[in-house]
């Protein structure tokens, strides 16, 4: 397979409804849940790029642009950006999506790095 490849197919896409479970007391979505939740959808895409054991070491920078409000769909969209020799950084956007109209915006962008690991938890290679 090749490198583009890999990257396409390695694109993940996770929707979530924000229920009032998730919300602060202004009514919109923690800004911790969103950051767990961008995790998750970047360390997916990260092992769906390598199929290797992979490590969050670091959320270099979290935009958050927008609330996203109690009663919205939330689309999380997960994309390598960069590929070094046993890291990777992976990009991940928000969009807010209401559920009965089709509006549709960016809230939060932010970038992870993480980092292949054996299971020694020693770094190795991403791709080999």
């Amino acid at each position: 397979m090749t490198l583009d490849e890999r990257l396409a197919n390695s694109e993940t896409r996770i929707f979530k409804a924000v229920f009032p479970g998730t919300t602060n007391h202004y009514d919109t979505l923690f800004g911790g849940t969103a950051m767990m939740l961008m995790d998750e959808v970047a360390f997916i895409t990260a092992t769906r790029f390598s199929r290797k054991r992979m490590v969050t070491i670091s959320s270099d920078r979290i935009n958050f642009t927008k609330p996203i409000p109690a009663g919205t769909i939330i689309e999380l969209v997960g994309k390598v950006t960069e590929v070094g020799n046993t890291s990777m950084k992976v990009s991940v956007e928000i969009y807010i999506e209401e559920m009965y109209s089709f509006i549709r915006e960016k809230a939060i962008t932010g970038t992870f790095t993480f980092v292949a690991i054996d299971e020694h938890k020693h770094p190795i290679k991403v791709l080999e």
